[in-house]
């Protein structure tokens, strides 16, 4: 099992940036698969960003070229650089978990929010 703590969501301007940190405890970091999703209100959760080494990560088409995820083994720590900031990121943002070759993500932080303003 893994436990996710999420930090370094805020208030910010558009155009500006955060990082977004996930903490992860448990054995074995380096053999889940990590994502970031986010969840507006009144709109269903959806997926940001996932990374398994730095030759497999993605991020979504609505982020492309403005978040960045990475992560640090050594530090069991999954992040997300948001640059250029827009008021439609305005979300509660998970960090999530699964083992490689499973499909669905099995453990979930709690959530940080973030809030851009126009």
């Amino acid at each position: 099992q893994v436990q996710l703590v999420e930090s370094g969501g805020g208030f910010v301007q558009a155009g500006g940036s955060l990082r977004l940190s996930c903490a992860a405890s448990g054995r074995a970091f380096s053999s889940y698969v990590m994502a970031w999703f986010r969840q507006a209100p009144g709109k269903e959760r959806e997926f940001v960003a996932h990374i398994w080494n730095s030759d497999s990560r993605s991020v979504a088409d609505s982020v492309k070229g403005r978040f960045t995820v990475s992560r640090d083994n050594a530090e069991n720590a999954l992040y997300l650089q948001m640059n250029s900031l827009k008021p439609e990121d305005t979300a509660l943002y998970y960090c999530a978990a699964r083992r490689l070759g499973v499909t669905q993500y099995s453990y979930w932080g709690q959530g940080t929010q973030v809030t851009v303003s126009s």
